[in-house]
């Protein structure tokens, strides 16, 4: 890409200020150094869940958690969209918000927009990786006619010392039905100011899809940008968030649309500004043809003849839709990573069965030898679900699913985000009962019993007898 002297020398002075600059960026932070992704699948059974990927350089990407969602939704539809995730401005609050919405339970596009949910789902953690129970948040709910509240964002408001919490909902005003964005004000992401309307284009022409990122004043002329879905992939800029906004333009010239003019289709623009301080990369969801994120960058947003494409980059192995990018610290990286990084596939072989592994067949475990396909007999044994101190076991060919007990017999299940999911699929690894150098798993709920075959089954057992402490200790193999 060709510099000018100008773009330089700008580019000299949002190195140096962007620190300063950054609300969403505290002082007493360490440097960024890597970036994490918040995103759902799909329409798929459990693609409308909270995924994360992690990257070093902001363009390639790998899947956290196995490629499995890290937190589930068991409020509202019991399903999730359109993440964001958001930093407290001291560094020590996290939280996720996103659309109350399934699809995959059959719900048709026009009940979810005419008589959906009006609520957020939103879920508070201290350090990225322990999550709080979901909860609601009814925030359309005042919006007279409101059909629904989709698509959240936030950011932390300096001027005011609280966030702004903004989403688009489908109702009428002036005659006119259709999506609008609305906000509303919150300090702890529990209590909300009463709905007000934040943006609306003239006629029928909705807007769904709006995310606002912070950048030093020195660089495009505003402090903050923001990118809309109407239509078009609209950037538009401000110096205050709830102040006016100026419309610099949209992407037609670079053959994209959200489905003005064809070109590539696309919604859920996602900011990304890179660690070093250079440039921001757009993200754009091509939902239209199904191909997921794809990133354009820029090294001035003042002006979206300055966006460039980028040929080379990687999403991993999960479809990527809308979602939302933090920059990370070492810290904050390194305790995403302990928790959901990847873990090596391994088969549980049974002590006094030695040619007989753990697997799964039709939802039912067991142990067989000869496991076909081998997938079925590979488990991933991943930090445990309850919590410290113990695993579970996480199926590699279907990575929403774990190893549980139901009525002391084993199944597997997929992961529904409850309590007691996460107590029965959790267990402490101890020195194997018949062999210390193998290992035995002691259920986290029923610390009496343990992991066992019988009769080629597993069940969840008390021991009392050498059989039975040979049949309750395994290892783990490659």
């Amino acid at each position: 890409m060709t510099k000018t002297i100008a773009m330089l020398a700008a580019l000299s002075l949002l190195t140096g200020m962007w620190v300063v600059a950054t609300a969403q960026r505290a002082a007493a932070l360490d440097p960024f150094t890597g970036y994490l992704m918040a995103h759902f699948t799909g329409e798929s059974a459990s693609g409308e869940q909270i995924y994360l990927a992690h990257s070093t350089d902001g363009l390639n990407w790998t899947d956290l958690n196995n490629g499995g969602p890290v937190v589930v939704s068991t409020v509202g539809t019991r399903g999730v969209r359109d993440p964001a995730i958001v930093r407290s401005p001291q560094g020590d609050r996290y939280w996720i918000i996103a659309t109350d919405l399934r699809i995959a339970s059959g719900t048709s596009w026009s009940d979810a927009a005419n008589r959906g949910s009006k609520s957020l789902v939103v879920w508070e953690s201290t350090n990225l990786v322990d999550w709080s129970e979901p909860r609601l948040v009814d925030v359309a709910g005042s919006i007279p006619g409101a059909g629904d509240a989709w698509a959240p964002e936030a950011i932390y408001d300096p001027a005011t010392g609280d966030y702004v919490v903004y989403w688009a909902t489908n109702a009428p005003l002036n005659g006119v039905t259709k999506h609008r964005i609305y906000y509303s004000r919150t300090s702890d992401f529990r209590t909300f100011t009463p709905a007000q309307l934040y943006i609306d284009r003239p006629g029928a022409q909705g807007i769904i899809d709006t995310q606002i990122v912070e950048s030093p004043t020195s660089v495009g002329g505003f402090r903050y940008y923001r990118a809309s879905a109407d239509g078009h992939i609209t950037i538009e800029g401000s110096n205050s968030i709830l102040g006016t906004w100026t419309t610099i333009g949209n992407l037609s010239h670079m053959g994209i649309s959200n489905g003005t003019g064809g070109g590539n289709v696309v919604e859920g623009p996602m900011w990304m500004p890179f660690n070093d301080g250079t440039s921001w990369a757009l993200w754009l969801d091509q939902y239209a043809t199904g191909r997921g994120y794809m990133p354009i960058r820029s090294t001035n947003l003042g002006s979206t003849q300055n966006f460039q494409t980028v040929s080379s980059y990687n999403l991993g192995g999960t479809r990527k839709r809308h979602g939302s990018i933090l920059q990370v610290t070492a810290a904050e990286r390194s305790r995403v990573l302990a928790r959901w990084g990847s873990t090596a596939a391994s088969r549980i072989q049974s002590y006094n069965f030695q040619d007989r592994y753990v697997r799964h067949a039709n939802y039912d475990v067991r142990i067989d030898p000869n496991v076909s396909p081998a997938q079925d007999g590979q488990w991933r044994i991943v930090p445990g679900l309850a919590g410290t101190g113990t695993v579970s076991f996480q199926s590699v060919n279907l990575p929403d699913h774990y190893l549980r007990h139901q009525g002391f017999d084993f199944v597997l299940a997929r992961n529904d985000g409850t309590s007691i999911f996460r107590a029965d699929a959790s267990f402490k690894a101890v020195a194997g009962l018949a062999s210390s150098s193998w290992t035995s798993y002691q259920s986290y709920n029923y610390p009496d019993r343990y992991i066992r075959h019988w009769g080629y089954e597993l069940r969840l057992d008390t021991i009392t007898n050498e059989i039975g402490r040979a049949d309750a200790t395994f290892r783990a193999v490659g």
